[in-house]
């Protein structure tokens, strides 16, 4: 099926204002921090899925010295990745790749690591792109993972709600679920931390900021009207966190 854009020039500069300059998931340098927590990555080479705008394998290459691959389905956010490397004089520790939805275009055994941060909450084949992760890793290799997981049952009103408010797509499983998956790909090793209670406190942060201080550059941006849908956005996000209906999880699988 052929990808659709989904993050217009607007949509990248109010999650800029609110999750850090070139970071698409909240969290920042913190959270990539997290991902890749107890590794060692000086001279390892990574393949980041989902890269964004590129400034997590920036970061990735500067702060730990690693060789960062950053793939991504959009035209747009790859552009922003390969100037953001030239500006900072990355562009010889990272490469960033347009793709299509599908298998990894990787040779067995590419990489020491993988990582991801919110990609794979978009992917419905979770098993198949598991699998992926696995072929490309070397032996003892690391998948790390930042996504957005559901709890057990069917969704509520306000979940529904707020997938219509983001008009992007999601695929969200349990974090059972992608236990399950993770095994069954083939991993030998797997561990899921949730730490949902550090976003439930962070999105109402995030809410008062949009409200408040970044309210009139919003405005500017996208008019008033649709900044209170994206202000309607962030309130129902604060609700389903508080809710627990929506996870905030890292996933560590060994090869």
């Amino acid at each position: 099926m052929e990808h659709i854009d989904e993050y217009n020039e607007a949509m990248i500069t109010c999650l800029d204002m609110i999750w850090g300059e070139g970071f698409m998931a909240p969290g920042g340098e913190g959270n990539i921090d997290n991902l890749v927590e107890g590794f060692d990555l000086r001279g390892k080479k990574i393949l980041d899925i989902g890269c964004g705008q590129g400034r997590p394998a920036c970061y990735l290459a500067k702060q730990y010295g690693a060789f960062v691959v950053g793939t991504d389905l959009e035209k747009n956010l790859i552009q922003r990745s390969q100037l953001r490397a030239k500006e900072a004089d990355l562009s010889e520790q990272t490469d960033f790749q347009l793709v299509k939805p599908g298998p990894l275009n990787f040779a067995d055994e590419s990489f020491d690591y993988v990582i991801s941060s919110g990609a794979f909450t978009q992917i419905s084949d979770k098993l198949s792109m598991y699998k992926e992760c696995l072929r490309v890793l070397k032996p003892n290799g690391v998948l790390s993972c930042y996504d957005w997981m559901k709890s057990p049952g069917e969704y509520s009103e306000d979940m529904l709600y707020w997938f219509k408010l983001e008009g992007l797509t999601y695929a969200m499983e349990t974090i059972e679920k992608h236990q399950q998956l993770l095994l069954e790909a083939g991993f030998s090793s797997v561990k899921l931390t949730d730490r949902s209670p550090w976003f439930r406190k962070k999105v109402k942060q995030e809410l008062h900021q949009i409200q408040t201080e970044y309210y009139s550059k919003i405005v500017d941006l996208i008019g008033k009207r649709e900044t209170e849908g994206f202000i309607e956005d962030w309130r129902i996000t604060a609700r389903v966190c508080e809710n627990e209906e929506m996870l905030q999880v890292y996933s560590k699988a060994i090869k």
